[in-house]
């Protein structure tokens, strides 16, 4: 299947992709309202709940804002570069999960996302009143998977 056939096919079928599809499909968290489908060999992620997408698509937005200086983003383009993309929703979540529960230490895998920002909605009284300094740090500090080293051919 050729890409634009593919992104067709997938634009089609996922009608609430999950903000966090990255995150999911890199095995860094789970959500209890993700559900995984497969399209000719690739794999996507769907939100079962509109309004859990809503509140994902909100807190994405916001990091994505609050960390523009530290990823160094200056233009408001919709797409970033998978690992600027992966450090805001692994590196968010993992500063949210530590904001909720300071005295716990840091999971491998963030169990339920959208269990984490419904505690922080609730928790903050709404996603715009989270620590963002606090969850920043994260960000910056989250260091994705390193490239494997080039081969000789």
């Amino acid at each position: 299947m050729d890409n634009e056939a593919f992104r067709k096919t997938y634009r089609d079928v996922n009608e609430l992709f999950c903000v966090f599809e990255k995150s999911v499909l890199t095995n860094q968290c789970n959500c209890s309202k993700a559900q995984r489908f497969c399209i000719a060999e690739r794999e996507g992620v769907r939100c079962k709940s509109e309004v859990a997408r809503q509140q994902c698509l909100e807190l994405l937005d916001l990091l994505r804002h609050q960390s523009r200086f530290t990823l160094r983003i200056t233009d408001n383009a919709s797409t970033l570069p998978h690992g600027k993309a992966i450090r805001i929703q692994v590196g968010g979540l993992r500063g949210l999960y530590s904001a909720l529960n300071p005295d716990l230490p840091l999971p491998a895998v963030i169990e339920d996302v959208y269990a984490t920002v419904e505690a922080a909605r609730k928790g903050f009284d709404g996603l715009d009143r989270l620590p963002f300094p606090e969850i920043i740090k994260h960000i910056a500090a989250y260091q994705g998977r390193k490239r494997a080293p080039q081969r000789d051919r």
